[in-house]
């Protein structure tokens, strides 16, 4: 039997409770998960690609030892299909939160569909107590003050808050 392999992109800048019970709940459905920690400077980030790879590693790794999944985290750039194809993924897993992620996502399986018919894109709704979290609302809570620590997991706040105040010096 072939294994299953997914992809699951995004730039994880930073990586957000709703992020990993994505992560959690898409590895329960393939034999083998990667996290695609998409380059993507023209978000401007936060944190550079090396931050934002160890810090996803760090905070997946307790959803792979509790549930044995086999999850890699990875970067990437360049165009999603063709990473996908890389690794040998057939299905990209998205996030949904609200409709207007619906708007965008629906027009990217468009795209991609058409450069890659063999790939599956597969939606997860994000469970009720993640809807509303996004990483750039949680960069602007923290730049502004607020408290993101139930927003984030621990490793990735504390983090996150060093990493502002440094900038703000």
């Amino acid at each position: 039997m072939t294994e299953r392999i997914a992809l699951y992109p995004g730039t994880f800048d930073p990586v957000t409770n709703g992020h990993l019970d994505v992560i959690g709940r898409a590895a329960r459905l393939v034999d083998r998960l990667v996290v695609g920690v998409a380059i993507n400077i023209g978000k401007g980030p936060l944190f550079d690609l090396e931050d934002r790879v160890d810090l996803v590693r760090l905070e997946v790794a307790p959803i792979a030892a509790r549930t044995g999944a086999v999850i890699e985290v990875r970067p990437f750039q360049g165009l999603l299909v063709h990473y996908a194809r890389e690794i040998g993924a057939r299905m990209i897993v998205r996030g949904l939160r609200a409709v207007s992620d619906f708007d965008y996502e629906f027009q990217m399986v468009g795209m991609n569909r058409r450069l890659d018919q063999e790939i599956e894109t597969v939606f997860l709704m994000a469970s009720e107590t993640n809807q509303f979290i996004a990483s750039r609302l949680v960069k602007e809570i923290a730049k502004l003050g607020g408290d993101i620590s139930g927003f984030v997991p621990k490793t990735t706040l504390d983090r996150t808050m060093a990493k502002l105040r440094a900038t703000q010096g």
